[in-house]
């Protein structure tokens, strides 16, 4: 009797010391698409409004979110740029590691001055970037964006039709999710918090 207790405590032995390699916090669960690993948008490299090229290497140590827009967008621009605006300040001193980077798909009407006037209605360190057409072409391939210039009823009104949706990027620049238009801002905000503890 006692021989078969020992045997049994030993055919055990090996699960319970699988059990202890097991990782003590689960892994971290988002609320976007977790896209870490991906190997498209990895990085940009645009001018914002004053001509500086800027990179993901310029906001180190931040989250960053990465969104495709225009100024004359009536809806899902503002509201984005809103939402995060708002998530900046719910986090209070962490929202200074919170970086938004708006790069229009409109660079023939958004000038310099109406992206600096654009993002000063959200946030003042909120950065816009405006490349050529052809760079336009080539950032928004890398991204997997879409965006198509819709003719107006009149000469030069327009409007773009565009993705909707957000890349985020861990503290250490890389990229790690996607987020949907219409997400909620919650989600948003619990997502960007767990990035800034990675």
């Amino acid at each position: 009797m006692r021989t078969r207790e020992v045997l049994k405590t030993l055919a055990l032995l090996p699960l319970a010391t699988l059990a202890a390699c097991k990782p003590s916090t689960p892994e971290a669960k988002f609320n976007a698409v977790d896209i870490t690993g991906a190997d498209y948008a990895r990085d940009f490299a645009l001018p914002d409004p004053s001509g500086k090229v800027r990179t993901l290497a310029d906001f180190r140590g931040k989250v960053v979110v990465v969104f495709f827009g225009f100024t004359q967008c009536p809806d899902v621009c503002p509201t984005t740029m809103a939402e995060l605006a708002e998530i900046k300040r719910q986090l209070g001193k962490d929202g200074e590691r919170l970086q938004a980077v708006f790069i229009t798909v409109d660079p023939e009407r958004d000038t310099p001055e109406i992206l600096k006037a654009y993002m000063s209605n959200f946030d003042p360190s909120f950065v816009a970037l405006r490349p050529s057409l052809d760079q336009l072409a080539a950032v928004a391939k890398d991204y997997k964006v879409y965006y198509k210039k819709v003719e107006g009823k009149t000469a030069g009104s327009y409007t773009m039709d565009h993705s909707a949706g957000s890349y985020l990027y861990d503290p250490q620049g890389r990229l790690r999710l996607y987020s949907r238009y219409g997400s909620g801002a919650a989600g948003l905000k619990a997502d960007i918090e767990t990035l800034l503890k990675s």
